[in-house]
Protein backbone atom coordinates (compact mmCIF):
# COMPACT_ATOMS: atom_id res chain seq x y z
CA UNK A 1 0.00 0.00 0.00
CA UNK A 2 1.25 3.63 -0.96
CA UNK A 3 1.44 5.67 2.51
CA UNK A 4 -0.09 9.25 1.79
CA UNK A 5 1.93 11.99 2.01
CA UNK A 6 0.33 14.67 3.42
CA UNK A 7 -1.39 13.51 6.75
CA UNK A 8 -3.72 15.93 8.57
CA UNK A 9 -4.67 15.60 12.35
CA UNK A 10 -7.91 15.46 13.37
CA UNK A 11 -7.67 16.24 17.58
CA UNK A 12 -10.68 14.79 18.86
CA UNK A 13 -12.34 16.44 21.97
CA UNK A 14 -12.48 14.45 25.55
CA UNK A 15 -14.07 11.17 24.93
CA UNK A 16 -16.43 9.22 27.43
CA UNK A 17 -15.10 8.21 30.45
CA UNK A 18 -12.42 11.01 29.78
CA UNK A 19 -11.96 13.96 33.06
CA UNK A 20 -12.68 16.65 30.52
CA UNK A 21 -15.89 14.51 29.63
CA UNK A 22 -17.18 14.63 32.77
CA UNK A 23 -20.01 16.86 32.79
CA UNK A 24 -21.62 15.55 29.47
CA UNK A 25 -23.20 11.70 28.99
CA UNK A 26 -21.16 9.46 27.38
CA UNK A 27 -23.91 9.75 24.30
CA UNK A 28 -23.96 13.32 24.58
CA UNK A 29 -19.78 13.16 24.32
CA UNK A 30 -19.87 10.79 21.67
CA UNK A 31 -21.66 12.91 19.55
CA UNK A 32 -19.89 16.14 19.54
CA UNK A 33 -16.48 14.39 18.92
CA UNK A 34 -17.87 12.48 15.95
CA UNK A 35 -19.73 15.67 14.72
CA UNK A 36 -16.11 17.44 14.66
CA UNK A 37 -13.70 14.35 13.38
CA UNK A 38 -16.89 14.35 10.46
CA UNK A 39 -16.43 17.78 9.81
CA UNK A 40 -12.50 18.05 9.98
CA UNK A 41 -12.70 15.42 7.83
CA UNK A 42 -14.31 16.73 5.16
CA UNK A 43 -12.25 19.60 5.19
CA UNK A 44 -8.94 18.12 4.95
CA UNK A 45 -10.29 15.86 2.05
CA UNK A 46 -11.60 18.72 0.50
CA UNK A 47 -8.24 21.03 0.66
CA UNK A 48 -6.41 17.82 -1.09
CA UNK A 49 -4.89 15.97 1.97
CA UNK A 50 -4.44 12.73 0.97
CA UNK A 51 -4.43 11.17 4.96
CA UNK A 52 -5.68 12.25 8.42
CA UNK A 53 -5.17 10.51 11.42
CA UNK A 54 -7.60 10.23 14.61
CA UNK A 55 -6.43 10.92 17.79
CA UNK A 56 -7.77 10.90 20.98
CA UNK A 57 -6.02 13.77 21.39
CA UNK A 58 -8.81 15.64 24.50
CA UNK A 59 -8.54 12.49 26.61
CA UNK A 60 -5.54 13.84 28.93
CA UNK A 61 -4.12 12.65 30.79
CA UNK A 62 -3.48 9.72 29.00
CA UNK A 63 -3.26 5.59 29.89
CA UNK A 64 0.09 4.36 29.36
CA UNK A 65 -0.84 1.15 27.12
CA UNK A 66 -4.42 0.08 27.54
CA UNK A 67 -7.52 2.23 27.29
CA UNK A 68 -10.81 1.15 28.59
CA UNK A 69 -13.72 0.22 26.80
CA UNK A 70 -15.53 3.16 26.09
CA UNK A 71 -12.32 4.88 24.22
CA UNK A 72 -12.22 1.84 22.13
CA UNK A 73 -15.73 1.97 21.46
CA UNK A 74 -16.10 5.21 20.78
CA UNK A 75 -13.05 5.38 18.23
CA UNK A 76 -14.31 2.46 16.39
CA UNK A 77 -17.32 4.45 15.89
CA UNK A 78 -16.16 7.97 14.91
CA UNK A 79 -13.63 6.13 12.56
CA UNK A 80 -16.35 4.25 11.02
CA UNK A 81 -18.75 7.60 10.55
CA UNK A 82 -15.30 9.26 9.23
CA UNK A 83 -14.65 6.66 6.30
CA UNK A 84 -18.05 6.38 5.28
CA UNK A 85 -17.30 10.12 4.67
CA UNK A 86 -14.30 10.89 3.04
CA UNK A 87 -12.37 8.52 0.93
CA UNK A 88 -8.86 10.04 2.11
CA UNK A 89 -6.43 7.58 3.52
CA UNK A 90 -7.24 7.46 8.21
CA UNK A 91 -4.95 6.37 10.23
CA UNK A 92 -5.67 5.43 14.22
CA UNK A 93 -3.43 6.81 17.12
CA UNK A 94 -4.59 5.77 20.81
CA UNK A 95 -2.87 7.46 23.42
CA UNK A 96 -0.33 6.96 24.96
CA UNK A 97 0.73 3.86 23.72
CA UNK A 98 -2.33 1.53 22.84
CA UNK A 99 -1.14 -0.08 19.95
CA UNK A 100 -3.43 -3.50 19.87
CA UNK A 101 -6.78 -1.24 20.54
CA UNK A 102 -5.19 1.07 17.51
CA UNK A 103 -5.09 -1.81 15.09
CA UNK A 104 -8.40 -3.30 16.01
CA UNK A 105 -9.87 -0.10 15.75
CA UNK A 106 -8.50 0.02 12.32
CA UNK A 107 -8.80 -3.07 10.80
CA UNK A 108 -12.83 -3.59 11.66
CA UNK A 109 -13.54 0.14 10.45
CA UNK A 110 -11.42 -0.55 7.10
CA UNK A 111 -8.70 2.62 8.10
CA UNK A 112 -5.38 1.72 6.80
CA UNK A 113 -2.72 2.86 9.02
CA UNK A 114 -2.19 3.40 12.91
CA UNK A 115 0.73 5.41 14.67
CA UNK A 116 2.75 3.77 17.49
CA UNK A 117 4.39 6.17 19.75
CA UNK A 118 6.92 3.68 21.57
CA UNK A 119 6.96 0.36 19.19
CA UNK A 120 10.70 -0.73 20.19
CA UNK A 121 12.72 0.10 23.27
CA UNK A 122 11.85 1.53 26.23
CA UNK A 123 10.74 5.22 27.51
CA UNK A 124 10.65 7.66 29.95
CA UNK A 125 7.32 9.35 29.26
CA UNK A 126 5.32 11.64 30.97
CA UNK A 127 2.56 8.93 32.13
CA UNK A 128 5.70 6.58 33.45
CA UNK A 129 7.80 3.91 31.45
CA UNK A 130 6.91 3.00 28.12
CA UNK A 131 8.20 -0.43 26.77
CA UNK A 132 7.58 -1.29 22.88
CA UNK A 133 6.04 -4.57 21.78
CA UNK A 134 6.53 -4.80 18.49
CA UNK A 135 6.64 -9.05 18.34
CA UNK A 136 3.44 -9.37 19.98
CA UNK A 137 1.49 -6.02 17.38
CA UNK A 138 3.20 -7.69 14.13
CA UNK A 139 2.16 -11.47 15.25
CA UNK A 140 -1.49 -9.98 16.12
CA UNK A 141 -1.93 -7.96 12.49
CA UNK A 142 -0.92 -11.52 10.61
CA UNK A 143 -3.66 -13.20 13.55
CA UNK A 144 -6.63 -11.21 12.07
CA UNK A 145 -5.22 -10.93 8.48
CA UNK A 146 -5.12 -7.34 8.26
CA UNK A 147 -3.10 -5.04 6.30
CA UNK A 148 -3.00 -1.86 8.58
CA UNK A 149 0.12 -0.15 7.99
CA UNK A 150 2.29 1.01 10.84
CA UNK A 151 3.68 4.21 11.51
CA UNK A 152 6.15 4.21 14.21
CA UNK A 153 8.16 7.23 16.45
CA UNK A 154 11.93 6.91 16.95
CA UNK A 155 12.73 9.20 20.02
CA UNK A 156 9.00 9.93 20.28
CA UNK A 157 8.47 13.32 21.67
CA UNK A 158 7.10 14.15 25.53
CA UNK A 159 9.84 10.68 26.09
CA UNK A 160 13.37 9.97 26.78
CA UNK A 161 14.44 6.84 25.24
CA UNK A 162 16.72 4.03 27.29
CA UNK A 163 17.25 2.19 24.91
CA UNK A 164 18.98 3.47 21.66
CA UNK A 165 20.46 6.43 22.34
CA UNK A 166 21.77 7.16 18.86
CA UNK A 167 19.02 7.99 16.27
CA UNK A 168 20.37 6.08 13.37
CA UNK A 169 20.64 2.87 15.60
CA UNK A 170 17.30 3.81 16.83
CA UNK A 171 15.52 4.32 13.32
CA UNK A 172 17.38 0.90 12.14
CA UNK A 173 15.66 -0.75 15.59
CA UNK A 174 12.21 0.26 14.71
CA UNK A 175 12.32 0.40 10.76
CA UNK A 176 14.35 -2.71 10.10
CA UNK A 177 13.80 -5.23 13.74
CA UNK A 178 10.52 -3.50 14.63
CA UNK A 179 8.82 -4.20 11.06
CA UNK A 180 7.19 -0.76 10.60
CA UNK A 181 6.44 0.58 7.60
CA UNK A 182 7.26 4.14 8.09
CA UNK A 183 9.22 5.75 10.88
CA UNK A 184 8.12 9.65 12.12
CA UNK A 185 10.50 11.89 13.83
CA UNK A 186 9.31 14.90 16.42
CA UNK A 187 10.43 17.20 18.26
CA UNK A 188 10.80 17.38 22.54
CA UNK A 189 7.35 18.06 22.82
CA UNK A 190 3.69 18.82 20.80
CA UNK A 191 4.22 21.44 18.24
CA UNK A 192 8.49 21.88 18.84
CA UNK A 193 10.58 21.45 15.68
CA UNK A 194 12.67 18.54 15.47
CA UNK A 195 16.57 19.45 15.85
CA UNK A 196 18.10 20.03 12.06
CA UNK A 197 21.03 17.70 12.83
CA UNK A 198 18.38 14.82 14.15
CA UNK A 199 16.81 15.67 11.15
CA UNK A 200 19.96 14.84 8.89
CA UNK A 201 20.38 11.86 10.00
CA UNK A 202 17.25 10.23 10.39
CA UNK A 203 16.62 11.19 6.66
CA UNK A 204 20.01 9.30 5.84
CA UNK A 205 19.10 6.06 7.75
CA UNK A 206 15.61 6.23 6.14
CA UNK A 207 16.71 6.51 2.34
CA UNK A 208 19.38 3.84 3.39
CA UNK A 209 17.41 1.48 4.66
CA UNK A 210 14.61 2.53 2.23
CA UNK A 211 11.75 3.02 4.50
CA UNK A 212 9.50 6.21 4.54
CA UNK A 213 10.84 9.20 6.77
CA UNK A 214 7.62 11.31 8.53
CA UNK A 215 8.16 14.71 10.10
CA UNK A 216 5.61 14.48 13.04
CA UNK A 217 5.75 17.63 14.81
CA UNK A 218 6.39 21.34 14.34
CA UNK A 219 6.34 21.98 10.76
CA UNK A 220 4.23 24.97 9.80
CA UNK A 221 3.36 26.40 6.79
CA UNK A 222 6.32 28.82 7.02
CA UNK A 223 9.09 26.02 7.31
CA UNK A 224 7.70 23.18 5.02
CA UNK A 225 10.06 25.10 2.20
CA UNK A 226 13.65 23.67 3.45
CA UNK A 227 12.45 20.58 5.25
CA UNK A 228 10.27 18.94 2.44
CA UNK A 229 13.23 17.38 1.03
CA UNK A 230 14.28 15.48 4.01
CA UNK A 231 11.16 13.54 4.41
CA UNK A 232 8.35 11.21 2.55
CA UNK A 233 6.06 12.85 4.36
CA UNK A 234 4.56 15.36 6.87
CA UNK A 235 1.95 14.89 9.70
CA UNK A 236 0.60 17.80 10.27
CA UNK A 237 -1.69 19.51 13.53
CA UNK A 238 -0.81 22.21 15.24
CA UNK A 239 -0.22 24.83 12.85
CA UNK A 240 -3.66 24.23 11.11
CA UNK A 241 -5.46 25.10 13.97
CA UNK A 242 -6.74 28.58 15.62
CA UNK A 243 -3.87 30.22 16.81
CA UNK A 244 -1.24 27.62 15.60
CA UNK A 245 -2.86 25.68 19.14
CA UNK A 246 -3.48 22.01 19.48
CA UNK A 247 -6.97 21.29 20.07
CA UNK A 248 -7.93 24.51 18.76
CA UNK A 249 -10.66 24.32 15.92
CA UNK A 250 -9.40 23.79 12.47
CA UNK A 251 -8.76 26.87 10.81
CA UNK A 252 -9.63 26.66 7.37
CA UNK A 253 -7.39 29.28 5.66
CA UNK A 254 -4.10 27.83 7.70
CA UNK A 255 -5.06 24.37 6.25
CA UNK A 256 -5.44 25.50 2.75
CA UNK A 257 -1.98 27.54 3.18
CA UNK A 258 -0.31 24.67 4.17
CA UNK A 259 -0.91 22.03 2.09
CA UNK A 260 -0.66 25.05 -0.98
CA UNK A 261 3.22 25.41 0.75
CA UNK A 262 3.33 21.90 0.88
CA UNK A 263 3.10 21.05 -2.98
CA UNK A 264 5.15 24.07 -3.88
CA UNK A 265 8.09 22.58 -1.37
CA UNK A 266 7.56 18.72 -2.98
CA UNK A 267 8.08 20.34 -6.80
CA UNK A 268 11.14 22.28 -5.47
CA UNK A 269 14.45 20.82 -6.74
CA UNK A 270 16.11 19.11 -4.16
CA UNK A 271 19.84 19.84 -3.10
CA UNK A 272 22.56 17.65 -4.01
CA UNK A 273 22.98 15.50 -1.30
CA UNK A 274 19.61 15.44 0.03
CA UNK A 275 18.04 13.41 -3.04
CA UNK A 276 14.86 11.19 -2.10
CA UNK A 277 14.63 7.79 -3.34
Amino acid sequence: MKLPRLIGVVHLPPLPGSPGAFQQQPAEALQNAGLRAVREAQLFAKAGYDGIILENFGDTPFYKTQVPPETIASMAIIAAAVRETVEVQIGINVLRNDARSALAIAAVTGCDFIRVNVLSGVAATDQGWIEGDAAFLARERDRIHSSVAILADVHVKHAVTFSSLDLGIALEEVGARSLADGVIITGRTTGRLVDRAALEVASRTARHLKIPLYLGSGVTRESIQELRPYVEGVIVGSDLRTGGVAGADLDLKRTRDFIRAFDAASKKPVKKGKKRR
